[in-house]
């Protein structure tokens, strides 16, 4: 990775590779508490369209290279070093062969929207352990680059999809979170959709009553929910178990006292789909075993 292709990669998901989460933010601009030094006001500023990022405290700014250096006290090749063995998803979209992106920009054309009848988004959904929870999921047919996909689609509340199957990693419209509401006063809340669809497969297992849902999306989506989650009298919060979500579920907290950070039962796994993936191949080859 050399330096061009590092300051193309969104701040935002370099930021939120180190724990970091904005404290508010619209589609021009993101407003962060300084990742340098503690602070009680954000006075750290990205803007979106130009990929720049600024501080106001200091009077300081630049593209993805300046802010690392100053981040890591390192030089510039140390900085494309630790870059390389991060594995950014906007990154990858460098690679027309291998989608992965968190947003998508480019224009598209979704042509079908139905039931999830293809055989190889079955078998993607039973490799997630989740292929009994298709009421929750589209197949979604679209056409990018003058070539047509498809794949499993997960509604968000502004009408885009969230697009996942074996090779791609996408959203179709407008990044929005998605939310199921079933008229209860409790609600929880999770990363991604793997991980609700996971939840709901567990859910009687865990002796939990259905709630009201949302799912961020992405956790970068998390100061879009603050006002939604004060109507609440009990939070449980499904995120994965890294920075980003340590940092997720404390900005929830120091807003929401009656909120509950649910992860132990998935302590030893990345997330809720890696821990259910485990617990149903084991039990899968105990059944196996038993009939021998």
């Amino acid at each position: 990775m050399n330096c061009r292709q590092f300051n193309s990669i969104s701040l935002e998901e370099v930021l939120l590779s180190l724990g970091h989460l904005p404290t508010k933010q619209n589609e021009k601009e993101a407003w962060y508490l300084n990742p340098f030094a503690s602070e009680s006001q954000a006075s750290f500023k990205i803007n979106k369209n130009l990929n720049y990022w600024y501080l106001h405290s200091e009077g300081i700014g630049g593209n993805n290279t300046n802010f690392m250096k100053k981040y890591l006290n390192a030089s510039v090749n140390e900085v494309l070093v630790w870059a390389e063995n991060q594995n950014f998803s906007s990154f990858q979209n460098q690679n027309i062969s291998n989608h992965k992106l968190e947003s998508l920009t480019k224009p598209y054309e979704i042509f079908d929207v139905k039931d999830i009848q293809h055989p190889a988004l079955f078998e993607y959904l039973k490799e997630r352990k989740v292929e009994n929870q298709i009421q929750f999921l589209h197949e979604i047919h679209y056409r990018m680059n003058d070539k047509n996909y498809f794949g499993i689609g997960f509604k968000n509340d502004s009408s885009g999809y969230e697009i996942r199957n074996k090779y791609s990693k996408i959203c179709l419209g407008k990044k929005d979170t998605s939310t199921i509401k079933n008229g209860s006063e409790s609600i929880r809340v999770f990363e991604g959709f793997f991980d609700f669809l996971s939840f709901k497969n567990v859910e009687n297992f865990l002796e939990k009553r259905p709630s009201d849902y949302i799912i961020l999306n992405s956790v970068s989506m998390i100061s879009n929910v603050k006002n939604t989650l004060e109507n609440y009298n009990n939070i449980e919060m499904y995120f994965d178990n890294d920075e980003a979500g340590n940092r997720a579920i404390e900005i929830i907290k120091n807003e929401n006292k009656n909120a509950e950070d649910c992860r132990m039962i998935y302590s030893d796994f990345k997330d809720l789909n890696e821990w259910l993936i485990h617990k149903s191949s084991s039990n899968e080859r105990q059944i196996k075993y038993r009939r021998r």
